[in-house]
């Protein structure tokens, strides 16, 4: 099925949807231009034969001390039984002020929404189009991203100690 998905990115997109392709590990992956991602999701879940039509996750990842965050999908078809893994690299000088930016996939999976939002929540990746980027899990005031390899854990919490 892997090879199936990039011939069909490659045939209807381009190579220059795909950025590049992880062929060992549990599964293999292809690595997708941002600029192309919701294209790709769009693709996918609409094409007879790949349906991929449930989200079952996404994840964000801190390279730690690289200037770099990655965030993965992993797609499945359920009426084809089938899984793919899309991922989204993205550089960033891990200034909290100019957080690394990735397109909303909510409009083709509508459980994009809540896995976005903890992503932006706990890594500080910032979702370009969702419908109500927000704090999920944190308190609307709560400073960093606790999920960083960077993150410094605060002394206190509106004055109250946290140990």
């Amino acid at each position: 099925m892997f090879e199936k998905v990039k011939e069909l990115i490659l045939g209807r997109l381009g190579e220059q949807a795909i950025v590049a392709v992880q062929e060992h590990g549990l599964q293999p992956a292809i690595y997708v231009d941002p600029l192309y991602l919701v294209q790709v999701a769009q693709l996918l879940r609409d094409t007879e034969g790949f349906y991929f039509d449930f989200l079952a996750n996404i994840t964000g990842v801190d390279f730690y001390p690289v200037a770099e965050f990655e965030v993965v999908y992993h797609l499945s078809s359920i009426p084809y039984q089938t899984q793919c893994v899309l991922k989204v690299k993205v550089l960033n000088d891990r200034n909290l002020n100019n957080l690394p930016e990735v397109p909303s996939v909510t409009s083709v999976w509508r459980t994009a929404d809540w896995h976005e939002r903890e992503i932006y929540d706990l890594m500080g990746i910032f979702f370009t189009d969702h419908p109500d980027l927000r704090r999920i899990l944190m308190p609307d005031d709560w400073e960093g991203y606790p999920l960083r390899k960077d993150y410094q854990d605060p002394e206190s919490y509106h004055q109250i100690p946290i140990k």
